[in-house]
């Protein structure tokens, strides 16, 4: 099931829009149900060729429930990120069969990207966060959907 929309525009920081409108004369954006992402480290296939970028898509009810059922999560609970992940991400560079087997030969460090990236999308309903620059002490949003350190 795969559906997709266009991307919407970012949001400035600190831009509001009241009552959950997207403050295009009360218009509603599209759903967006895919994201891109960039793993900070990559995935390494059976050739040894290293993939970065990939596609995550909103999870459904389904996707949460159907793991709970999977045996290898009932005998280690820690292994339900490992199934849920591997059931929403629907590419990592040009692998799109994504399988459990996929998300366990990742780096622990992209794991948790895509971890944090699910919270993300899922739960938030955006790959922005709000952050403050250590230096200078300004407020401003990243993507983390992400690009490589530097790039805006």
């Amino acid at each position: 099931m795969r559906r997709t929309a266009p991307a919407e525009a970012p949001e400035r920081p600190g831009t509001h829009h009241p009552a959950g409108g997207s403050g295009r004369s009360g218009q509603r954006q599209p759903l967006r149900t895919e994201f891109t992402f960039e793993l900070p480290r990559g995935y390494v296939d059976e050739t040894g060729a290293v993939h970065h970028t990939g596609v995550m898509r909103l999870a459904t009810a389904r996707d949460e429930l159907v793991p709970l059922r999977d045996d290898r999560v009932r005998e280690n609970s820690a292994y339900l990120s490992v199934v849920l992940i591997s059931r929403v991400v629907t590419r990592i560079g040009t692998i799109e069969d994504i399988h459990p087997g996929v998300i366990e030969d990742l780096f622990a460090s992209d794991l948790a990207f895509l971890q944090d990236f699910y919270r993300r999308i899922n739960a938030e309903g955006h790959t922005r966060a709000a952050v403050t620059c250590p230096s200078c002490q300004e407020e401003f949003a990243v993507n983390l959907a992400g690009g490589r350190l530097g790039e805006s």
